[in-house]
């Protein structure tokens, strides 16, 4: 899935505010840093990037019920991950049980117009 540019604007004015503080004529080899991301500046946005990226990873890990994320889902997939979600309530939940649940013949999966019930 795509980015929208505007996510990552945030990101940029950070690290263009960061290395603005440094004059032009900021040399790092002379100051003799230990990392060179840090001798520019760029270890918030850097950071910002790690802290945010694991977040969303684990925003995603999270609605798909503790399950790593589908890739190329079809129709077909999505018909089942519907049928899952009714009979145990999670999009990617699985149950053995060989009866369905009190109610699930009432929960169907196909939209029926009001005006024609």
């Amino acid at each position: 899935m795509g980015v929208p540019f505007e996510a990552l604007l945030p990101y940029g004015i950070m690290a263009s505010r960061r290395m603005s503080y440094y004059p032009s004529s900021f040399d790092p080899m002379e100051t003799a840093p230990r990392h060179a991301i840090r001798a520019i500046g760029l270890t918030r946005p850097i950071q910002m990037f790690m802290i945010s990226g694991a977040g969303l990873s684990k925003l995603r890990h999270m609605q798909n019920g503790g399950k790593r994320a589908r890739h190329s889902v079809d129709q077909w997939d999505r018909q089942m991950m519907d049928r899952d979600r009714r009979l145990t309530g999670f999009l990617r939940g699985q149950t053995d049980q060989v009866l369905a649940p009190e109610g699930f013949e009432l929960s169907n999966g196909w939209r029926v117009e009001k005006r024609i019930m």
